[in-house]
């Protein structure tokens, strides 16, 4: 069983993730989403509120499941037993960073291999901080989420 596993800390998850996400289940047996619990951001939504908010988003895709880590992604793809790693690239900026750190996994573990998705193109330009940006400032992102992760962000930004 091909099995690969897509990273990240999804806050939120957008149109882009989702494109990846679709892209990358095609070409696997089963694709894990892992949402991971990063102590070093502030993130809009509750590690609990991501993975129930990418559930529903992804409810449609039925070799996709979604789990939440901490740690390491390396760690998460192990656990997992995944062959793959996969990263999304939106510009050349990404690629930097990204190459680094499959470089990393790769000496970490040698038998999981990178796997570099572009984002895209209409969705080349998109990142959760605009999201959250443009909807806290009262913007439309109905261009740039799904229906149910607008309503989770306004309902969010309401309470706070």
């Amino acid at each position: 069983m091909k099995r690969a596993v897509y990273p990240g800390s999804f806050d939120p998850v957008t149109y882009g993730h989702l494109d990846v996400i679709r892209r990358s289940a095609e070409l696997v047996d089963e694709l894990i989403v892992g949402v991971l619990q990063n102590n070093h951001k502030n993130p809009l939504f509750s590690l609990e509120e991501r993975v129930k908010i990418l559930l529903e988003a992804t409810k449609d895709m039925k070799n996709v499941r979604v789990a939440s880590f901490d740690g390491l992604s390396i760690d998460f793809v192990r656990r997992n037993k995944a062959q793959f790693l996969v990263r999304g690239l939106r510009a050349i900026t990404d690629f930097d960073y990204e190459l680094q750190m499959a470089q990393t996994n790769r000496v970490l573990a040698p038998d999981v291999d990178t796997v570099f998705l572009t984002t895209s193109l209409e969705y080349a330009y998109l990142s959760s901080s605009t999201v959250k940006e443009v909807a806290l400032y009262g913007g439309d992102i109905s261009k740039f989420v799904p229906p149910v992760v607008a309503d989770a962000i306004r309902r969010k930004l309401q309470k706070a």
